[in-house]
């Protein structure tokens, strides 16, 4: 008995790789992946412009899965909160967020979350695991297809659950999945945000392999606040966080967005303004102010 994987957890490149083996011809590649991710196929069945050997084929190693929506929650704004299972009984959130003419959908990287930042409900119950390739872009597939128009979805940015730089391969390709104007969704690389507490060791290396804007969760001008508010600040301190920023392989006319939530009494007096112009004027760089959002725990 084979056991099945998922589609969706595999790259272009494998599919192509596996086709090969079994004689059949690259391109039908681009055929299939183009019925998952722009036609919502569940089944392999419906691909009839395969033939019925390669369905039969596909049918027996592969499946098209879907995750399991436990509950949709819809706020006062309009945003829907969308709560899936996954297939070994973990839960991760995904949001759905209004805005003139469009959509925005946050995506989780990770079950939890093991950063520990003291502001953050989802890392107060710790890390579960990282999330497949599939199950990344399995709430963007299922989420547009709730959709009565998916061409409104036009902005993506996984600051869900978990961090994305912790989960690199899985997260890489899944936005190759989600920028692929061919064989995936076809975002565009502007349109799609990674938002990181600061693993300044894959920096490079993402800017390097992708064309997504990044957001750089800072919330600090000082370390002792940082290092209070975000343990990964001890690791990677605010001074070689942002020269890996200065470094970073910008796109033309990019800039990155640094998120700072204002904690009263904490991080924002005058002087924490004055210290975070002068800490962000040699980069390109815009500021997101974000109003705390207190919770049951937080500390």
């Amino acid at each position: 008995m084979i056991e099945k994987k998922d589609i969706k957890d595999i790259t272009g490149e494998q599919l192509t790789a596996w086709l090969e083996e079994i004689n059949v011809a690259p391109y039908r590649s681009g055929q299939i992946l183009r019925w998952v991710y722009k036609r919502q196929a569940d089944s392999f069945a419906v691909m009839t412009d395969l033939s019925q050997e390669i369905r039969d084929r596909l049918d027996d190693h592969f499946t098209i899965g879907r995750l399991q929506r436990i509950c949709v929650a819809k706020s006062q704004d309009g945003s829907k909160k969308y709560l899936f299972g996954l297939n070994d009984g973990s839960r991760i959130e995904s949001v759905l967020i209004p805005e003139r003419g469009h959509f925005t959908l946050c995506i989780s990287s990770q079950v939890g979350c093991a950063q520990g930042c003291r502001f953050c409900l989802t890392g107060r119950d710790g890390f579960g695991r990282n999330l497949s390739k599939g199950e990344i872009v399995g709430q963007i597939r299922d989420i547009q297809n709730d959709l009565e128009d998916p061409r409104l979805l036009t902005n993506i940015v996984l600051m869900g659950m978990g961090e994305p730089l912790a989960n690199f391969k899985n997260v890489v390709n899944a936005l190759h999945t989600m920028t692929d104007s061919g064989t995936g969704f076809g975002f565009a690389g502007r349109r799609v945000t990674l938002s990181t507490a600061g693993l300044i060791n894959r920096l490079s290396e993402l800017g390097q392999k992708t064309n997504i804007n990044l957001a750089i969760s800072l919330n600090a001008t000082q370390n002792r606040t940082r290092d209070l508010l975000m343990p990964i600040n001890k690791r990677y301190p605010i001074e070689k966080l942002l020269d890996a920023c200065r470094r970073y392989p910008l796109r033309p006319h990019r800039r990155i967005t640094f998120e700072y939530i204002l904690i009263k009494g904490i991080n924002d007096s005058p002087q924490d303004a004055y210290r975070l112009s002068g800490l962000l004027r040699p980069i390109k760089s815009k500021i997101n102010l974000i109003p705390f959002n207190s919770h049951d725990g937080c500390q």
